[in-house]
């Protein structure tokens, strides 16, 4: 990047979520990361939420325990005692990056909170939880702020990196807050989005609220504090560019990319000609109860339809799944009506987010960001480089606005109402 490293000043780290790393007393790691959508914790996370009963779990936790990292750390005591027992502490992915940076193991409110090991209600560990999964206390990480100086560069990473010792590490987050930050979504009811591998809605609440079946998820936002509610509502579906990528590897052609694909999927109409696919490929899905339903292709007739009315059809099931999950939101009083997102994945496809524009009704903004920007910015934050916010995100660039023109809105809804009967016959089998 031809940067000199002594102008670097602070680091900030963006990781997967919900994933669980253990290391023993010298740091080294036990085994490897049970990663977000491994889905082998489902059966904990049921037996807990039935044994200590739902409404402490979701009064308290906002979320069932379901397969969450206290529950893969649940299945690691059942499993693998003898992995447990050599156990010093266990992190989320993003303390093990920091840990690895600077010798020192801490986490965050934030991230204890998508582990489902934070008691909003007393506003500490949720010493319930794991009183019942038999988790010692002295595994948990040293809290720290999220924007804080958390440690600094050791001459051992500083040197494999090329970076000079001693540089705060100044911000720690989960990609999905850290992407909602990056497009400065702070505030009750704002809302970012993004399709990657998975697909997320993430609105920001000031109310202590959950979804009573755990569809989508509560966790503390990054500016969240004790006397600030700041929740992030996330709404999440596992296979959404994950499936995409899939086409492109055993479908297409292998001299096209994603541009080349999302050209093709134009030559086909809205509704892809009756073929209907389920992005469901990626593991249990949370917003459907934590089924593992498969991803599906439905109505394929041989003398209509052909590759391009499979890559509409992927990007189709995925718009329609985000609104699926929109739906939920409704239902505990988050109504996206402005949709924020990144210039990046599947928002980069014309149909994608014309789809997921009309069959919603939301209007979505694309801003030139991602989530390297805002962790670096989030780590401006924490080592006080901007003094505020504002200043932080001054410079970020909204590149795009698609509206809703309703001119097509019947064919959105027919195919939609087609989807959604797939989808909800596959859920009941």
């Amino acid at each position: 990047a031809e940067i000199d490293p002594s102008s670097i000043k602070s680091i900030g780290i963006a990781y997967q979520m919900h994933g669980l790393v253990l290391v023993d007393k010298d740091y080294n790691l036990l085994r490897s990361s049970i990663i977000w959508c491994d889905s082998r914790a489902v059966s904990h996370g049921d037996h807990a939420m039935e044994k200590i009963g739902q409404d402490r779990c979701l009064s308290h936790l906002l979320n069932s325990p379901g397969n969450f990292t206290a529950s893969k750390l649940s299945w690691v005591i059942m499993n693998e005692p003898e992995i447990y027992e050599k156990a010093y502490k266990f992190m989320l992915p993003g303390d093990y990056i920091a840990m690895k940076l600077t010798g020192e193991i801490n986490t965050t409110i934030s991230g204890l909170s998508e582990g489902i090991m934070w008691d909003f209600q007393e506003n500490s560990l949720a010493d319930f939880l794991l009183e019942y999964y038999g988790i010692h206390q002295h595994l948990v990480p040293e809290i720290v702020p999220t924007f804080s100086e958390q440690g600094r560069l050791s001459p051992a990473a500083a040197e494999e990196l090329g970076l000079v010792p001693g540089i705060k590490i100044a911000y720690r987050a989960g990609d999905q807050p850290n992407n909602a930050f990056s497009l400065n979504v702070l505030n009750p009811g704002e809302i970012a989005a993004t399709a990657g591998t998975s697909g997320v809605v993430y609105g920001v609440s000031d109310e202590v609220k959950y979804d009573p079946q755990s569809r989508v998820n509560t966790f503390a936002h990054v500016n969240h504090s004790p006397e600030l509610n700041r929740l992030g509502v996330l709404l999440c579906i596992n296979g959404t560019g994950i499936q995409y990528s899939w086409l492109r590897q055993h479908l297409a052609h292998k001299e096209m990319n994603y541009p080349a694909l999302n050209d093709l999927a134009m030559e086909a109409p809205i509704g892809s000609d009756g073929l209907l696919m389920l992005p469901f490929g990626n593991g249990a899905e949370r917003m459907l109860g934590n089924k593992d339903v498969g991803a599906t292709v439905k109505n394929i007739n041989f003398n209509i339809h052909n590759s391009a009315h499979l890559v509409r059809a992927a990007q189709e099931g995925v718009a329609f799944s985000m609104h699926y999950g929109m739906n939920i939101l409704k239902e505990i009083g988050i109504n996206p009506t402005v949709i924020r997102a990144g210039w990046a994945n599947m928002f980069l496809s014309k149909i994608f987010r014309e789809t997921l524009a009309e069959i919603s009704g939301a209007t979505i903004e694309l801003y030139d960001t991602d989530g390297s920007i805002g962790a670096a910015n989030g780590a401006g934050i924490g080592s006080g480089i901007f003094g505020s916010f504002e200043e932080a995100f001054e410079n970020l660039n909204r590149r795009m606005v698609i509206e809703p023109s309703n001119s097509n809105s019947d064919q959105y809804t027919n195919a939609y109402g087609q989807w959604k009967a797939i989808l909800e016959k596959c859920i009941t089998t």
